[in-house]
């Protein structure tokens, strides 16, 4: 499977927080950059929490999938399944609504 490799920074704009960073590095097997573009499409929320909500979505999706038999994510499994499934049924519907392509 292919694998896209992104580096997270998560930057302080409030000068009185502790630490001015924090970057990571990740793999994982979907390119954000089109998720974040679909979900600011077909969700209806404001670009940045559309941006954030997808990228933190599949961030915790990503280490869930890399852990999947850890009892930590048993109960949320499940919700996380439907969750995404009803963000996928909206951005589908949005885009099929506005004309746009879906992506996969």
């Amino acid at each position: 499977m292919k694998s896209h490799r992104y580096r997270v920074t998560v930057q302080a704009l409030d000068s009185s927080a502790d630490r001015a960073s924090v970057k990571f590095k990740v793999d994982h097997h979907d390119e954000l950059f089109a998720i974040v573009d679909k979900v600011r499409r077909g969700s209806g929320y404001a670009d940045d929490d559309a941006a954030a909500l997808a990228v933190g979505l599949k961030l915790l999706n990503g280490v869930m999938l890399n852990h999947r038999n850890d009892p930590l994510f048993a109960d949320v499994q499940p919700a996380l399944r439907a969750f995404i499934g009803n963000l996928k049924a909206r951005t589908a519907a949005m885009d099929s609504d506005q004309g746009c392509d879906n992506i996969a």
